[in-house]
């Protein structure tokens, strides 16, 4: 395995430059597992199967892209929360979104996703007996999503938290309660699918 360590968007500026084409790649993970924020998730995940890993550091952010679709007329449907909230595109586009179809429209909307593998118990307080606690502001745990309760903090953290989990040799996860406004909306989603 090679690693080419750079910012990530010298990465991706160098790749595109050298191949002179347009690019289109999936995630870099096994499908529903959990997504990768650094170049050690993709080779933890993906067990030697590739050739070479860019590392253009940590995904500042954490979690994936925001999903939405427009409609006909001027109606659009959010499929995927994301760092780009609900109330935002609400703000830019001056209404709230209409209910999304039943199909699976974009990736993410599956109802069991993120999966780290073990069994995963939400709202916890405190850890029990056997479980790896992932804590947020006061709950402290085996991995902190943050001490301050900063929902953009812990949605960087959110990925490199379930893959230390998954890494622990503790056989369940519990997930301190992380509050849905804003960009919890976003990890609270992607819980609820890690523990469906």
């Amino acid at each position: 395995t090679i690693a080419l360590r750079m910012p990530a968007h010298s990465v991706a500026q160098e790749v595109l430059r050298q191949l002179d084409l347009p690019l289109a790649a999936p995630s870099a993970n096994r499908s529903m597992g959990i997504s990768p924020t650094s170049a050690d998730h993709v080779a933890s995940s993906l067990e030697g199967r590739t050739a070479a890993i860019l590392d253009g550091g940590t995904c500042p952010r954490g979690l994936e892209s925001t999903i939405m679709v427009l409609r006909e007329g001027e109606a659009w449907s959010l499929l995927r929360e994301g760092p780009i909230t609900r109330e935002q595109l609400e703000e830019v586009l001056g209404r709230e979104p209409i209910e999304a179809g039943k199909g699976i429209e974009a990736p993410g909307q599956l109802v069991r996703h993120y999966s780290p593998g073990k069994p995963v118990r939400l709202d916890a307080r405190a850890a029990e007996e056997g479980e790896f606690l992932i804590g947020f502001g006061a709950v402290e745990g085996d991995c902190n999503l943050s001490e301050q309760s900063d929902l953009a903090q812990a949605a960087a953290r959110l990925y490199a938290c379930l893959h230390d989990a998954a890494a622990s040799p503790l056989p369940r996860i519990a997930v301190a309660t992380i509050p849905r406004a804003g960009i919890g909306a976003a990890i609270h989603d992607r819980l609820k699918r890690a523990a469906a």
